[in-house]
């Protein structure tokens, strides 16, 4: 498991007991997993009367990098020791450790069933419909005829889930310059399939 240096930081602050006590790290590492798992838990979940003492900065730190971990241990199907072992070069204690083990084994088939939902595929554009439209004033009543571009782009996955399609407005020039990038993008590709 990999975790940047804003994680580990948040890491390392969530294993002090100075600064969480225990009560405090288990609120904070429930609400973590409940923030994953459950889109229903709003925002509230951080006003805990037991994380009041605690700055809302360093909290909203801590909970990002706790989120931040627990993605990460559910994306590589981390066992126990790959999320000790890391959770230790984070300053965590035996106890603490011991503590988000036992919640992630309790939320992984769960997690782990949210996070393949998600997909590992982009999508693929199947088609495009764009069509000129010609603004003559804005919504304040200012004159400005000026010509924009409404483009569709029809996408799909290769899941063959359902996905609404992608709408944008632009300019000529904005549209000008997307056709360029994605020429140059095609050129690139066709280059290295002929390497």
């Amino acid at each position: 498991m990999e975790l940047s240096e804003y994680v580990q930081s948040g890491l390392q602050i969530l294993a002090d007991s100075g600064c969480f006590s225990p009560s405090a790290y288990a609120v904070l590492l429930q609400t973590a997993f409940q923030s994953l798992l459950n889109a229903q838990v709003d925002r509230v979940a951080l006003d805990h009367p037991v994380l009041k003492h605690i700055d809302p900065t360093v909290l909203k730190h801590c909970h990002a990098a706790a989120a931040a971990c627990i993605l990460e241990a559910g994306k590589h199907k981390a066992d126990k020791s790959a999320i000790s072992t890391c959770l230790e070069d984070c300053k965590f204690d035996r106890e603490r450790i011991e503590q988000f083990c036992t919640e992630y084994q309790k939320n992984k088939d769960t997690l782990e069933l949210i996070l393949g939902s998600i997909g590992r595929c982009p999508l693929h554009v199947t088609d495009v419909s764009w069509r000129l439209e010609y603004q003559i004033k804005t919504n304040q009543l200012h004159k400005t005829y000026r010509p924009a571009y409404l483009v569709t782009l029809n996408v799909e996955n290769s899941d063959s889930r359902s996905h609404p399609d992608v709408s944008f407005s632009c300019t000529m020039e904005q549209l000008q310059d997307l056709v360029g990038k994605l020429k140059d993008a095609a050129k690139s590709l066709e280059r290295a399939s002929q390497m």
